[in-house]
């Protein structure tokens, strides 16, 4: 049996009113080695003792996800891990857009809390301290390092510049690049070296929440206010109150909302969905595209008035083709990480090997060579790299359940290409049944571990979340009209 090593430096709070759950947390901590365990009883302590703690258990009220946004907030940057005691996925989706690590459903098993806490990705007590200090205020990058962002590169050092002239100012920054460039990661650095550093940031994808939720995302919506509304919900801009609200992908904002966001910038008011009343609130907006936004604008799909109320500083994001040796520095960043965490020997690059990156045109930038080295560490043999592992066709999505050519396939002379046969089309089904099955396949490969199944998956565990909240409704849906037929029949 490998003995335990205690880890003195690890704080871990854990918030329930259950004393013997904290009992029994205390002891399965004690048997991971961690002796520094923090035991409150209510919320109002839990606040008080976040801000110094690396990993957090909290049970949260059914209806009152919001807390997590405060207790992020309040200081707690470790792995949050909330309990539920009535779940639902409403509840577990709420918990993890306001900025849980992952979610557990009452009643909880001491080792699998405590397992979760400890392994949640990018949740690591020593990962989140080095977060903490990187989010400090500091007047210039040292080493090429910048508020998360790595890199010497002449542009780089140019967007480092621009990111500390513009950070003090309250006006609103535009922030474009292609995708994978780390345009939440720009958001981020305005707002840690501004004034309002020490107010909370909150971010939020346009185009990742439902158009009919983006609203009540938002401006928060009262209770009863529409249906599955069972509490008041603080809107995203109440949330950060006093700090930075980052909308990224903005213009895939409905148009309808463009107008009541542009009506919000204008006068600072939030009215929740189903209220009557205003909340007066102080928040500088950050936004982000993918795209060009005069084009958006041209093409009717961003309004004209709101991107000029938004576009008064910029910050353009080089791709990473533009960054030159960055590359391999970024390589050889992302490598020391995931063998660190998947436990394997840290791989070297060879100069083939670099050549070969140089010579990439990175379409996913850096989010793609993040991707391609973790698989690179895990299929790597004895820590050594073949050029072939970056070939580009490598990287090419595969098709799934694909048919194999038949040798005497039919050509169709309407559309010049291959007739399939009834068998090989049999084999062809829906992307949506593909992507379910490998969803479902991942959480109960990982005992239903969602936050792992999302990282194995290179999704977010909200995504899941979402995804398992849209077939649950569907098959209520299908449910409701089957026992509706039958009515109607009999």
């Amino acid at each position: 049996m490998t003995a335990v090593r205690p880890v003195q430096s690890t704080r871990v709070l854990v918030c329930d009113p259950d004393p013997a759950l904290r009992r029994m947390m205390r002891a399965a901590l004690a048997r991971r080695g961690v002796l520094n365990m923090i035991e409150v009883e209510g919320l109002d302590a839990a606040f008080t003792a976040s801000a110094n703690c690396d990993a957090a258990l909290i049970c949260v009220p059914q209806g009152e996800e919001a807390i997590v946004a405060r207790l992020r907030a309040a200081g707690l940057t470790g792995t949050l891990v909330v309990s539920l005691a009535q779940g639902s996925v409403a509840g577990a989706v709420a918990a993890m857009r306001a900025g849980a690590d992952d979610v557990v459903l009452k009643p909880v098993k001491a080792e699998d809390v405590v397992e979760r806490l400890l392994t949640a990705p990018g949740g690591r007590p020593e990962r989140r301290r080095a977060l903490r200090e990187d989010r400090r205020p500091s007047p210039t990058a040292q080493n090429g390092d910048f508020y998360g962002f790595l890199g010497r590169s002449a542009p780089m050092l140019q967007l480092y510049e621009r990111i500390n002239r513009v950070a003090p100012s309250r006006a609103p920054v535009f922030v474009t690049g292609e995708s994978g460039t780390g345009k939440e990661l720009a958001a981020s650095a305005v707002h840690a070296r501004s004034p309002r550093h020490t107010a909370p940031f909150h971010a939020l994808n346009c185009g990742a929440i439902p158009r009919e939720l983006m609203e009540s995302e938002i401006f928060g919506h009262a209770r009863g206010a529409f249906t599955g509304a069972h509490a008041d919900r603080a809107g995203a801009a109440e949330l950060a109150d006093g700090g930075t609200l980052f909308l990224d992908e903005i213009g895939e904002m409905d148009l309808a909302l463009q107008s009541k966001l542009l009506r919000f910038l204008q006068d600072g008011k939030v009215r929740r969905i189903g209220e009557g009343h205003e909340r007066q609130v102080d928040v500088r907006i950050v936004c982000a595209t993918n795209r060009d936004p005069v084009a958006e604008v041209k093409a009717g799909r961003l309004r004209e008035d709101l991107f000029y109320r938004l576009h008064v500083l910029n910050l353009h994001l080089p791709p990473l083709r533009e960054r030159g040796d960055d590359v391999i520095r970024l390589a050889e960043a992302f490598l020391a990480r995931f063998a660190g965490e998947e436990g394997r020997p840290l791989p070297r690059l060879t100069a083939d090997v670099c050549a070969v990156l140089l010579r990439r045109q990175w379409r996913g930038n850096v989010r793609e060579l993040q991707n391609l080295m973790r698989r690179a560490v895990v299929l790597s043999e004895g820590g050594v790299l073949s050029p072939a592992l970056f070939a580009e066709d490598r990287m090419a999505v595969p098709v799934i359940n694909a048919p194999e050519p038949a040798a005497d396939a039919g050509v169709s002379l309407a559309e010049g290409c291959p007739s399939p046969s009834d068998d090989a089309a049999a084999k062809v089904e829906p992307l949506a049944v593909t992507e379910r099955r490998a969803i479902e396949g991942a959480i109960a490969a990982f005992q239903g571990n969602i936050a792992l199944a999302a990282a194995a998956l290179d999704l977010s565990p909200s995504t899941l979340y979402r995804k398992k909240q849209s077939w649950e409704q569907g098959a209520r849906r299908e449910g409701s009209a089957r026992a509706a037929g039958t009515h109607h029949m009999a």
